[in-house]
């Protein structure tokens, strides 16, 4: 008997699936298939309950889901796929990035690894913090010599805020090989449940550091 690694939710139009952490410990991952946005959860070690997020959208994935995800999952099987691949508007599950090899306008993203995006900004009381996060881009800005070389020529805010984020995701991952669709894909579920922007501050800043080196 093969035991799947994938069940279908009752509370919401998606799937889920347990995952291994990176941390230790086992996470749950939410797949709907209306949103872009993926909802992720750890398992607590002491109550077996899931702790949430602090970006995912409890309008889409409400306690309730993961209740049922925790239990539908208990005793499967960690899920072996490698992310989740947008297609469309839509997440859809991947076996195995030597499985299938997706189209110019699909993206691949490990969920773990946008988990630890997630973890690195996370502050003292367990929420994500857009503050640090836009601190800690702003001090790359300053200190990288490619982002100062890209000032000093003028490149475009967005040429320049590109290449700051790609550079501190792949390390916060330690995958230097995350493509720049990639990046943008992580970036943009950080923005949608962030209306202000999540690079608010980072793009002011180097508005100004551009308009300095104009001088």
């Amino acid at each position: 008997m093969v035991r799947t690694e994938l069940v279908k939710l009752s509370t919401v139009p998606g799937s889920a699936y347990r995952q291994k952490l990176a941390k230790g410990g086992a996470g749950i991952v939410i797949l709907r298939k209306d949103s872009q946005q993926p909802g992720i959860a750890s398992i607590s070690k002491k109550t077996g309950e899931a702790i949430i997020s602090d970006n995912t959208p409890a309008k889409l994935y409400p306690a309730e889901a993961f209740k049922e995800a925790v239990e539908l999952t208990a005793g499967l099987p960690y899920s072996k796929r490698k992310g989740v691949q947008l297609k469309g508007n839509c997440f859809r599950e991947v076996a195995s990035a030597k499985d299938e090899k997706p189209e110019k306008a699909e993206v691949i993203i490990d969920s773990s690894e946008y988990q630890k995006i997630v973890d690195n900004y996370t502050d003292k009381k367990g929420k994500l913090s857009y503050e640090l996060l836009n601190k800690d881009l702003i001090q790359l800005t300053h200190r990288s010599s490619k982002a100062r070389e890209l000032i000093a020529n003028q490149a475009s805010v967005a040429e320049v805020r590109n290449y700051v984020v790609g550079a501190k995701f792949r390390s916060i991952t330690g995958n230097s090989e995350l493509t720049d669709a990639q990046v943008k894909l992580m970036a943009e579920l950080l923005d949608e449940v962030y209306p202000k922007g999540v690079f608010k501050e980072l793009n002011d800043d180097i508005r100004k550091s551009l308009k300095a080196a104009k001088k």
